[in-house]
């Protein structure tokens, strides 16, 4: 595959799945904004544990979605020929990980190198999201408490 269309097809994969994580994280905020308001109530512990861990697991589940767009194009566009390694690849792409036990051929690295800058990517969002996230919860648990 030449440059530019490598380019351009990682572009438009970064931008769908950087939507794709958006949206993710608005339901998350639109759930604590509907759902929230207990939170901020004693007993913090069990709450604070269950609502971390709730927002984590959404947050993977966009993750993964993710890393399954990118496996789904390595294999429309022949770099695989099977979905496992080319969910594997993406995994570990995208964590940056970068294990080396699956190369992709040399006309197809540049593609590979957009997977992982999305992967840096959406995982800033995330941790900035869980941050604020957590922030915020202290805070709420703090002038309740």
């Amino acid at each position: 595959m030449n440059l530019f269309t490598q380019i351009a097809v990682g572009t438009v994969v970064i931008i769908v799945t950087l939507i794709l994580q958006v949206v993710f994280i608005g339901i998350a905020i639109s759930a604590l904004k509907r759902f929230g308001e207990p939170l901020s109530n004693p007993p913090y512990l069990y709450k604070s544990i269950l609502a971390i861990l709730l927002i984590v697991l959404w947050l993977i589940a966009g993750l993964s979605c993710s890393a399954w767009a990118w496996a789904g194009v390595f294999v429309m566009l022949g770099v695989f020929d099977g979905l496992e390694p080319a969910l594997y690849f993406s995994v570990v792409t995208f964590t940056t990980l970068g294990y080396g036990d699956i190369t992709l051929d040399p006309s197809w690295r540049l593609l590979a190198s957009f997977a992982a800058v999305d992967g840096l990517i959406i995982f800033g969002l995330n941790s900035a999201f869980l941050v604020e996230f957590i922030a915020r919860l202290r805070s709420a648990q703090d002038d309740h408490g």
